[in-house]
């Protein structure tokens, strides 16, 4: 069972715009709860104990939102990363020694779904195990193939659109110097070495990107 997590909160969400200039995107609401909220929920379900969330615009608006975490029965660390967010790579790099040495469950605090976390791999075949989606209107290329459990960037398989969750493990990123860097190059290297597995996703998975995503989101909050 997965323990340990993060919650990728840190980005400015310059396309939400006018809405994140006084709300962090990760704190806006969608029936009736905070978008991370519903994260948080989903996985203190899935047996989650301590949960990292990396913070940078409006990093000051988290902890009075949420707390401890102990109304979800479980533990908040803060990884705040100053004025300047360290992209997704970076991100998950800084807040290391925060999420212990066995693989954990990362999410991007912008989507919605009902992905069941606890299905995921506590320990995945190479350096991290990826939910991949049916390509959706906004991103048709997708972004990686899908093979069997093997992801690659090219060859046999169906090309879907990373949902941004997966399990990692610390190697992914832990060679990496501490500072601002891509996820991507990490993912493609661990392609490269056939070290990268996923699995397809068909059911609810929302990306909250613009007002009118999360309009959209609003009108199909009955789902979720």
């Amino acid at each position: 069972m997965i323990r340990h997590a993060m919650i990728l909160a840190a980005g400015r969400g310059e396309r939400m715009r006018p809405l994140t200039d006084t709300v962090p995107k990760p704190l806006l609401r969608v029936g009736g709860k905070r978008l991370i909220e519903h994260h948080l929920e989903k996985l203190a379900a899935a047996g989650v104990t301590d949960v990292v969330i990396n913070l940078s615009h409006l990093a000051d608006r988290f902890a009075p939102a949420l707390g401890d975490g102990s109304r979800w029965n479980l533990r908040i660390a803060w990884s705040d990363e100053g004025p300047e967010p360290l992209e997704t790579g970076g991100g998950i790099r800084r807040a290391l020694p925060l999420l212990g040495e066995a693989p954990f469950l990362v999410v991007s605090a912008d989507i919605v779904s009902d992905i069941d976390y606890a299905a995921l791999p506590a320990e995945p075949e190479g350096l991290a195990h990826l939910v991949m989606v049916p390509n959706p209107d906004f991103h048709p290329e997708g972004d990686f193939v899908l093979d069997g459990t093997r992801l690659a960037e090219e060859g046999p398989g169906q090309r879907l659109t990373f949902a941004n969750v997966g399990v990692y493990r610390p190697e992914l990123v832990s060679g990496e110097p501490d500072g601002r860097f891509k996820l991507l190059p990490m993912f493609q290297r661990a392609m490269r070495e056939r070290r990268l597995s996923g699995e397809r996703f068909d059911g609810f998975w929302r990306n909250v990107g613009t007002p009118l995503q999360l309009a959209e989101l609003q009108r199909d909050a009955i789902a979720i």
